[in-house]
């Protein structure tokens, strides 16, 4: 079966492609299949126009029109169309109900709808885009809002299928009247990875081998600031030369936020913020870390996203601490693999925390029990099996 992925937006430096898109083309070749990406890469615009091989897979970066969004927006979405089209494929997967690939797949259903045989379009969502969502988090105009909540339900309502990477989005789904038949649960999966060299990142950090480290892996706007800013007040409090390392880039300059309660708290020398990291040294600052929290605020968006971070800090190895807040609950179980908090719990999860953190050899024995619960439970390789099956199945219909 040939098949074409047609992305989001492009390969850097921006997640889905290569946390869920690439691992997941590159297991269904494994199978047998052959699948080819196809990108519109305006967050990388340096590849307009090139194509590339990435673990074996096929990326092509379709040539970007000139102009700005609104004036791009028809020529890109008819590019990737026209691209699609090129490689006669078996199967068009849309990841992702929006934007220009959005339009490239109305295109595709359209014609589909007149009468022209073209091949079955499936829809692949890891966030709930619509009111409520993601939107909602973005500075889109309230048009660009209304337009990207319409794709979202007009494309999942007339493709072949649907995938989804969260048991919240699999029930929004059936709520768009969507037949169950139709919807496969596709989480976000791990593979395996050499451990990463904490130390290393440590030695480049300035913190000292000895300390207990805290790790949030995060963009921020999963939780409440005020809570975080508690939070690490009470862990400072219970642990003795703590070092909170922070991961990660906000959007609202929440790291300033941070910084200014980590001086009124009293909690600023044990701060260390990384900012954003290269992804290739994210494996080494993951294991410098004793213990991971994630913090989850029960939000619509929380509930219906799959957070690739969460599963790259269990399978990293490094115990977690988490909110029980949608697909959360489906990577941590409260016990060996990790520990769940309700949300805004904030004392609950600083006790928790401090215990891992103060106690290295249960940590040890928390981390390795949750990476062998995620391996054994979300392997890319058994959901690629699953979906060549959801393929097959929906083609045929």
């Amino acid at each position: 079966m040939k098949i074409v992925f047609l992305a989001p937006f492009g390969i850097r430096p921006k997640g889905t492609v290569i946390a869920r898109m690439l691992p997941l083309a590159a297991e269904l070749q494994g199978l047998g299949h052959q699948v080819v990406i196809v990108a519109p890469p305006y967050t990388n615009p340096e590849d307009s126009g090139k194509t590339e091989v990435l673990r074996g897979v096929r990326l092509v970066n379709v040539a970007l029109p000139t102009g700005g969004n609104a004036r791009r927006a028809l020529p890109l979405a008819w590019r990737m169309f026209r691209a699609a089209l090129h490689e006669r494929a078996d199967v068009v997967h849309l990841f992702k109900p929006k934007g220009y690939g959005g339009l490239a797949a109305m295109a595709h259903i359209a014609l589909q709808r007149l009468g022209v045989g073209l091949s079955p379009l499936f829809v692949d969502t890891d966030d709930w885009e619509g009111k409520g969502g993601m939107n909602e988090l973005h500075t889109y105009s309230s048009l660009e809002k209304r337009f990207f909540a319409f794709q979202e339900q007009w494309l999942s309502r007339h493709a072949a299928g649907v995938t989804v990477a969260s048991r919240e989005l699999e029930r929004l789904t059936a709520g768009l009247g969507v037949a169950a038949a139709k919807i496969l649960y596709l989480p976000n999966c791990v593979e395996q990875a050499p451990p990463g060299d904490g130390l290393r990142a440590r030695k480049r950090l300035g913190i000292e081998a000895d300390a207990p480290v805290v790790l949030l892996y995060t963009r921020f706007f999963e939780f409440s600031q005020e809570r975080l800013h508690r939070l690490f007040a009470d862990l400072y409090r219970r642990v003795h030369h703590v070092r909170f390392l922070v991961v990660g880039k906000g959007r609202h300059g929440e790291e300033e936020r941070l910084a200014g309660a980590a001086e009124t708290g009293g909690f600023r020398e044990a701060l260390v913020m990384a900012g954003w990291v290269e992804p290739q040294e994210i494996p080494d600052y993951l294991a410098a870390a004793d213990v991971a929290i994630y913090p989850l605020d029960d939000t619509l968006v929380n509930r219906a996203k799959c957070p690739a971070k969460l599963t790259e800090i269990i399978r990293a190895g490094i115990p977690v601490v988490a909110d029980r807040v949608g697909q959360a609950a489906e990577y941590v179980s409260d016990g060996a693999p990790g520990y769940l908090c309700d949300p805004a719990q904030v004392e609950d999860m600083a006790e928790r925390t401090a215990t891992l953190a103060l106690d290295r050899s249960l940590g040890r024995q928390v981390g390795e029990e949750g990476r062998r619960y995620l391996a054994e439970r979300f392997t890319w390789h058994e959901f690629a099996g699953r979906l060549a099956t959801f393929y097959a199945g929906n083609c045929q219909q």
